[in-house]
């Protein structure tokens, strides 16, 4: 097989297999199939949305301006990967913020596809998370209306409990990392 690239995330996939699983240069598992605006992978050779690459280091401001423009633009799993490299490479006092916010992203991202289940738990499991972290005093970190986001994980997660399986529209119901427009 001959090496594909996803230019989107710098990451290269030689194609070769080992029981069935894409392999990067390195050996290591990398799916190569692209995805939909919602992360689910999408058949080999269809066109999918642009990857956000891994392990990026933003200041704290671009994290949050990228990932409400990925929400806004209804890719919450690309703004959970934002959040996520915002997570990995942050100061430790910071990371159940950005733990927090990967996962209601990743709450929305469930809730978009109609998993009524895993968007509500993953949604409230982020309310959480960053109520905990902001039990510090810590109300407006870099910019983030953390009451008002935790208020929308909350208020989202009961809206999707109540809708019986309806998919929300991701973009409409995106969170406004920074208060009302």
């Amino acid at each position: 097989m001959g090496t594909t690239d996803s230019t989107a995330t710098g990451n290269r996939s030689t194609g070769r297999t080992a029981a069935g699983r894409d392999r990067d240069d390195e050996g290591r598992a990398r799916n190569a199939r692209p995805r939909d605006g919602l992360g689910r992978p999408l058949p080999y050779g269809e066109e999918g949305v642009p990857r956000q690459p891994e392990g990026v280091v933003r200041r704290p401001e671009e994290s949050v301006a990228e990932a409400q423009r990925l929400l806004d633009e209804g890719k919450p799993f690309h703004a959970h990967e934002v959040f996520e490299d915002a997570w990995k490479s942050g100061p430790a006092e910071e990371r159940e913020l950005w733990r927090g916010l990967a996962q209601m992203a990743v709450g929305l991202t469930h809730a978009a596809r109609g998993n009524v289940t895993g968007g509500a738990r993953l949604l409230r499991r982020g309310a959480v998370a960053v109520e905990e972290w902001a039990a510090g005093g810590e109300l407006r970190a870099h910019g983030i209306d953390v009451p008002s986001v935790i208020a929308w994980a909350r208020e989202l997660a009961a809206e999707v409990e109540r809708g019986e399986g309806v998919a929300v529209d991701a973009g409409a119901r995106a969170p406004r990392l920074r208060g009302a427009a």
